[in-house]
This record gives structure tokens, sequence and C-alpha cells, in this order.
């Protein structure tokens, strides 16, 4: 691949070829199962929440629920965390953190998907508990200990010091980078 010192935003616009090329290397079929996507992140030695939390990753990406990801799912969710408009993404956060799809984000939820990406990252700055405690204070504004879809955004975008925790937490650049890695040692 060309372009060593670029972000992934040029590495994907100067190297779409090569991502399809990757794509297709790994995955002949031109599908990604969650076992492949999880042999790419060398997920050896992971946690369970961390697994969980890939498996949820997974099947937010898996658009029409098949089973699979398709090179245009794949394109669509790395687009979707490079360039996504942030309702775009606060509404994939809230999907991954919803994990039982009721509709709501409770604290054991969202916690469970803050450790998981701490063992990913071996980022481990602050407690999830108090990450998703301050979300709560600032955002839970009826006190029910869960959040709707539309409080969830609307605490997000009026609370900047959350959104930015939020950004940080969710940023996946991470996993690309490690796909990318994987992408030039094959094309070398």
């Amino acid at each position: 691949m060309g372009a060593h010192g670029s972000n992934l935003d040029d590495i994907l616009e100067e190297d779409m070829h090569h991502w399809y090329t990757k794509f297709m290397r790994e995955s002949p079929s031109g599908l990604i199962t969650l076992f492949e996507l999880k042999a790419m992140l060398d997920m050896t030695g992971m946690t369970e929440e961390a697994s969980s939390y890939v498996d949820q990753v997974f099947f937010t990406f898996d658009m029409d629920g098949d089973g699979y990801i398709d090179f245009v799912e794949y394109i669509a969710a790395i687009s979707l965390l490079l360039k996504g408009e942030i309702n775009q993404k606060l509404k994939w956060y809230f999907k991954l953190f919803d994990q039982d799809g009721n509709g709501k984000i409770d604290k054991d939820e969202m916690e469970t998907i803050f450790k998981a990406i701490q063992d990913i990252t071996r980022i481990y700055d602050v407690p999830p508990e108090e990450i998703v405690n301050l979300i709560y204070e600032k955002v839970d504004v009826h006190g029910e200990g869960e959040l709707t879809l539309e409080e969830f955004i609307t605490g997000a975008r009026e609370h900047p010091d959350i959104m930015d925790m939020l950004t940080k937490m969710m940023d996946l650049t991470h996993v690309l980078e490690i796909i990318l890695r994987g992408q030039k040692k094959a094309i070398n």
C-alpha cells in the first residue's frame, strides 16, 4: 500500500482497490463471517466481554441480518466510522449498546460495552462504571436508569464532554489499523 504516513481517511480514498483485493483475498466468497472477523482481529486471549463486543459490532454491521458482512456492508461500516455524521454515529452507538434490542440502554449494557472496549484497546484510563454514572447523571433526565434513542442523542449533543467521551471510547480506528496491517502484509 502506498501511503504509510497517511491517516485512515487518506488510505481509504487512495486504496479502495486494495481494500477490495484484501477483502476478496481474505474472503473469496465475498462474505466475512463472525469467525473470520475475529481471526482478522486476532481475538485469541481476549475476555468474554471483548469477544461479545466484537459479536455486537459484527451484528450491527451486518445490515441485512444474513450472518455475513459483504463488501458493501464492510465499506459502509468503515465509512460510517470515519466520515459519518454525528447523528448517524450516535444511532450506531445506541444500536451497539442496546444488546437486548429493546430500544433502551440500561447501565449494565453500556458498562459491558465499555469494559469490552477497554479489554480490546488495553486502555484503562477511567473505570467503565464511572463513565456510565457520569453519562446517566447528565442524560437520564427522568431518572429511569434507561435511555431511549432520543434521550441518548439529545443528551450527547447537549453535553460536549459526553460526546467527546463517547467519540473517544467508541473510536474503532484501532480495529481498522489491525485490518490495514494485515492488508499490508498480504500485499507485500
